[in-house]
């Protein structure tokens, strides 16, 4: 017997609201019919909850569109372009940066500052971010979009209240709340389950087992971070600290690690040590020197390829995902440094059905993070869009 109680009902229209919005978010301008063959539901339930949802500026129609060969056109629908709106501020160890994107994902606006945060006292680096935010939020305003709250990437381990940084060693952090100085609808996340999220959500990827739900994602910047997403969803671990792999040993003769063991992975491929050991000072510049040819370059970039895909090999091993995906500005690298991962992979991994090309480079680049972090503020709209009808 179906409940007739207020909540019972209340939740019902809340979810099949969110499946909605869901398909739509999925979808670039699908029908009505579209929706409720995806979601299954009836036509007439999709119908009154796409007027509903019209009503209330999050979609809109965009003209008719033919399903197919016969039959009447269907009125396209997307996400709207105006309304709901989230804020992504990154935080990192030599820039600040923030944007804001719109339901359907897309940057709308965007500001970043050079900053050297290493070793700065973290009030100051939250009023210089506290300002590029607004700046932002300023500009998504004059643009009709109503920011609904901010996520922050940083390069650190954060606390179960999402919004205390426990430790970024990079940064010299401890126990630094971030949310408080933000302002009262401020998350805060790791950097590296960020740019997994936005894989996820807006990295259009495929692969040979279907749509890409289980992967892991790795990425480096100064420090090696990675992230699980299971069926979907990201995996935190028990304490909320999944995906160091940074700091897993490849080699347990080789260097001394910040962390004080021997052999990380992140005393071979992070961002200081391959630039140490190409001999240059910057990243664009360890591009523009493998792009030449350059012998140390090379060398450098081959021996990180294999300390990563030995790494990697493990994880693969152990969880059995759809696919690795390489983001950040390890992507920049790819064509020098994927090779030597893709032979680790091959010489190490048990599981035969594993391809070469279940190795992907992410098409978000270096700004994986922040558009991640920006969309994770905007899906609450999508989660339960009753909420911001109720504003």
């Amino acid at each position: 017997m179906t409940s007739k109680r207020p909540g019972a009902q209340a939740g019902l229209r809340r979810h099949n609201m969110s499946l909605v919005m869901r398909a739509l978010a999925a979808g670039e301008k699908v029908t009505r019919a579209a929706v409720a063959a995806e979601v299954g539901l009836t036509r007439a339930t999709v119908s009154t909850l796409v007027d509903e949802l019209l009503a209330a500026g999050l979609i809109e129609e965009r003209g008719a569109q033919r399903p197919g060969t016969v039959g009447r056109p269907g009125t396209a629908l997307a996400l709207s372009e105006t309304g709901p709106a989230g804020i992504g501020a990154e935080i990192s160890v030599d820039h600040l940066a923030a944007c804001v994107v719109d339901l359907r994902g897309a940057v709308r606006c965007r500001a970043e500052s050079p900053a050297a945060n290493r070793g700065r006292p973290a009030p100051q680096v939250l009023a210089e971010l506290a300002e590029l935010t607004e700046l932002v939020a300023k500009e998504a305003r004059a643009a009709d979009l109503r920011p609904v709250g901010t996520t922050v990437a940083v390069p650190g381990l954060v606390g179960r209240d999402r919004g205390t940084v426990l430790r970024a060693p990079n940064l010299g952090w401890e126990d630094v709340n971030v949310a408080e100085a933000l302002g009262r609808e401020t998350v805060v996340e790791n950097e590296a389950n960020l740019g997994a999220l936005a894989e996820l959500w807006l990295g259009g990827h495929e692969s040979g087992h279907g749509k890409l739900a289980d992967f892991v994602h790795v990425s480096a910047e100064i420090g090696i971070g990675a992230a699980l997403v299971v069926e979907g969803r990201l995996f935190r671990g028990a304490r909320g600290f999944a995906g160091e792999l940074g700091h897993v040993p490849v080699r347990p003769d080789g260097p001394l690690c910040s962390c004080g063991a021997h052999g990380c992975l992140e005393t071979y491929a992070g961002e200081e040590a391959l630039l140490r050991a190409a001999g240059v000072t910057a990243g664009p510049a360890l591009r523009t020197a493998a792009e030449a040819g350059d012998e140390a370059a090379l060398r450098a970039l081959e021996e990180a390829g294999a300390a990563l895909g030995i790494a990697l090999s493990g994880a693969v091993n152990l969880l059995d995902p759809q696919a690795v995906v390489v983001g950040g500005p390890l992507a920049d690298l790819a064509p020098w440094l994927l090779p030597g991962v893709r032979k680790e992979l091959a010489a190490r991994v048990t599981d035969r059905q594993w391809r070469p090309e279940d190795l992907v480079t992410s098409r978000l680049g270096r700004d994986g993070v922040l558009r991640g972090a920006a969309y994770t503020a905007v899906r609450a709209v999508l989660d339960d869009p009753t909420q911001w009808i109720a504003r």
